[in-house]
């Protein structure tokens, strides 16, 4: 029998960077890439979810990105690398691990990974799933007015830091009955604990250029794609996932009830069946 859980990590030179990679299931199974959101190692794919999803037949592989985790760290502040890089990554782990098509699952900011992907490279690509993430179209609604975050913290204290991963996370879960915060804290220090650079961590998304794809936009996207948003997301309100939605040909929308920016652990049932569904073929 083959077994769902982890086959290891491993760092893969990729592009010119070192990344971390790990994947669970079976590799005769049809594969799906999952792409963190910004500041996020592949840590924040939950193990357990990965598991879930690969005992229904899948193939997942999750990674770190640049300037997370053990992949490769740059000085803060001055990431060489834009979104068109870091879709390079994907297609490079892909090369590496023998996977022509994937199913590419992108999270929040990294959604213009999708994009690239989709729209540029749609060979590469059998399906995608967009998580908490959004067209950025200017007539949008603006993030909650109830979102604040913590103040930075002193990058030396390692328990400070872990603090405002948590406080962080706690916002953008914008009040969701399903937040848990010892859950949260020790991934949070997990993270902290096993990233090479977290100064980097904490920064280098933000800054790096966000190009996109030279090809088209959203409306030129073939694959099938699910977009999944929760209903108390104060960062990218409901409107963002309809607007993406909307743009997409063909896309479908999952509402996550009661999940903020972020899939908790209670609305991982329906993420994964919808998934499941999404990436055989059938619609959700």
């Amino acid at each position: 029998m083959t077994s769902h859980r982890s086959h290891g990590e491993r760092l893969l030179d990729i592009n010119g960077a070192e990344l971390c990679v790990e994947t669970f299931g079976d590799r005769a199974d049809p594969a799906i890439v999952l792409v963190a959101g910004s500041a996020a190692s592949m840590l924040w794919w939950d193990a357990e979810l990965c598991e879930r999803i690969a005992v229904r037949g899948r193939f997942v592989v999750r990674y770190d990105h640049r300037d997370t985790g053990r992949s490769t760290c740059y000085p803060p502040g001055k990431p060489p690398y834009s979104f068109t890089d870091l879709t390079r990554d994907v297609l490079g782990i892909q090369d590496a691990l023998g996977i022509e098509r994937a199913h590419v699952v992108c999270q929040s900011m990294f959604g213009g990974t999708g994009l690239i992907l989709g729209v540029d490279h749609p060979d590469r690509v059998a399906s995608l799933t967009f998580v908490s993430s959004s067209t950025g179209a200017d007539d949008l609604p603006p993030p909650s007015s109830d979102l604040a975050m913590p103040a930075e913290p002193d990058i030396s204290d390692a328990a400070a830091v872990v603090a405002y991963v948590v406080a962080g996370a706690k916002t953008y879960a914008g009040g969701s009955p399903h937040f848990t915060e010892a859950a949260t804290r020790a991934l949070a220090a997990q993270d902290v604990a096993r990233a090479r650079n977290y100064a980097s961590t904490l920064v280098n998304h933000f800054v790096i250029e966000l190009d996109g794809p030279v090809r088209g936009g959203f409306g030129d996207i073939a694959a099938p794609t699910l977009v999944v948003h929760g209903d108390h997301d104060p960062l990218l309100p409901l409107p963002h996932g309809k607007a993406l939605r909307d743009a997409i040909p063909g896309a479908e929308l999952l509402v996550l009830e009661g999940a903020g920016h972020d899939l908790p652990k209670a609305v991982w049932g329906d993420f994964v069946s919808a998934l499941v569904r999404h990436t055989r073929g059938d619609r959700p």
